[in-house]
């Protein structure tokens, strides 16, 4: 595929995400299974689609002095092609400024009519002649920050009420750096050091992780491509999602519930952990999802997980009462804490979504509730960073329950490097620049 058709692929995709708030990961899979990309090519039309999602708001503040009306006028394609250029020009030394220029002028000509592409070589010559203007000198610190990182201005200050401002920023510039490539290593096949000798035989460097002893982080190569995982030997997980099966801390024989499963990197990391004896229950609202579960869980050899499709907050009038020894609530939830890995996350999700979702969420964990022995433990885990769907939901849930309490074992089930970060022994906020992982919430409650 030539340069310019990979820019006209990426402009596809990224007019899929606005129009129909569709994920970008997944439109890019399939854009590059449909088109037979080549990885030079792959590498290229991810940069292009996650780096334009990314730094979507910098881009415009670059773009909408040099346009004479609002860029929310323009059509929607002739704008993104301006984002998708830009970005080309600012943020990518490889690509010739006029051969970036030259394409979109090419197709704003094949799209549009005479005046588009006009307007389209006008913008970008004057952006090249007069320079862009400088993020610094905005006054207001939020709406500078915002610009600047390229976050909603809502959330910049909403995370700066819960934070304050240092600690926004850091999160902030943390969610720009390109994630990890990591996984964990199926102890029930192998070892750690086992599964390095068979990445190595397939070209793939690895480093062991500062964070889960089963971890790694892959530095070179593609790990879904490698016999380790097509056999079974790794599962790619990021490295904070994995510390939830470590908290949830069970062992072989127990009975175990993951009320909000899919797609199973827990549910089969819970296996794991249990060598796979014992009993782990995978539910999810989803059909379609489940089976992702079961695919995860026969590529991995793991006998005993259940997927069934079930709604968490019917689950009480399916199983009997205290009959789990552990419980994991995976939840629902913004997602705010994996930005790095979904960008159009933070300009998709709302504030009354967070809201949405904290009910959610604790209509959950009232109903699970019940099925779980006494003594046992529940985890209560999310992928996002705000206060109102971890703290609060956890603090209004241990006042609701009277025979709900912190479960300070957390702390000690967790590796000794987190442990640093956790203000209090029963829950830890993992941020994104805290590890290079992606941000996390967990809290353990015990039952009695």
């Amino acid at each position: 595929m030539s340069k310019g058709n990979v820019r006209e692929a990426a402009l596809d995709v990224l007019l899929k995400v606005e129009k129909n708030q569709a994920y970008s990961h997944l439109l890019l899979n399939d854009t590059i299974n449909k088109n037979q990309l080549s990885p030079k090519d792959t590498g290229l039309f991810t940069e292009l689609v996650y780096g334009t999602i990314q730094h979507k708001k910098k881009l415009d503040f670059y773009i909408s002095p040099f346009v004479k009306k609002p860029l929310s006028k323009l059509d929607d394609w002739v704008r993104i092609l301006l984002e998708l250029t830009v970005y080309q020009t600012v943020f990518l030394d490889r690509i010739p400024e006029r051969a970036a220029f030259f394409e979109a002028v090419q197709i704003a000509k094949k799209r549009g009519h005479k005046g588009i592409s006009g307007m389209v070589n006008g913008v970008l010559r004057s952006m090249q002649r007069e320079g862009i203007p400088d993020p610094k000198e905005i006054k207001d610190p939020i709406v500078r920050l915002s610009v600047e990182t390229s976050h909603p201005e809502w959330l910049v200050e909403r995370w700066t009420d819960q934070y304050g401002f240092e600690k926004t920023k850091d999160i902030c510039e943390a969610n720009l750096i390109h994630p990890k490539q990591t996984a964990r290593v199926n102890g029930t096949k192998a070892t750690v050091e086992e599964v390095f000798k068979m990445l190595e035989e397939d070209g793939v460097e690895a480093e062991k992780s500062t964070v889960v002893p089963e971890a790694f982080t892959a530095v070179k190569g593609v790990l879904s491509k490698t016999r380790a995982f097509k056999e079974g030997y790794i599962a790619i997980q990021d490295e904070s999602s994995m510390l939830v099966a470590h908290a949830l801390g069970a062992v072989e024989g127990e009975r175990v519930l993951d009320a909000c499963a899919a797609p199973g990197g827990k549910s089969t990391h819970i296996a794991e952990t249990m060598n796979g004896k014992g009993e782990v229950e995978s539910l999810d609202i989803h059909k379609h999802k489940v089976s992702l579960i079961e695919e995860q869980a026969g590529r991995l050899d793991l006998n005993n997980i259940k997927a069934r499709v079930m709604d968490a907050r019917e689950a009480k009038d399916h199983f009997e009462h205290e009959s789990f020894d552990r419980i994991l609530v995976d939840a629902p939830c913004s997602g705010l804490g994996v930005i790095k890995r979904k960008p159009d996350l933070k300009w998709t999700k709302t504030q009354e979504d967070v809201k949405r979702l904290a009910s959610i969420q604790a209509d959950i964990l009232r109903n699970v509730w019940p099925l779980l022995k006494q003594g046992g433990t529940l985890v209560y885990s999310t992928c996002t960073i705000d206060r109102e769907e971890n703290d609060n939901v956890i603090e209004d849930f241990l006042k609701g329950e009277s025979y709900a309490n912190g479960d300070h074992n957390l702390y000690s089930r967790l590796p000794e490097n987190v442990q640093k970060q956790m203000t209090e022994k029963d829950k830890v906020q993992i941020f994104p620049g805290d590890f290079d992982t992606d941000g996390f919430f967990i809290s353990a409650i015990t039952k009695g």
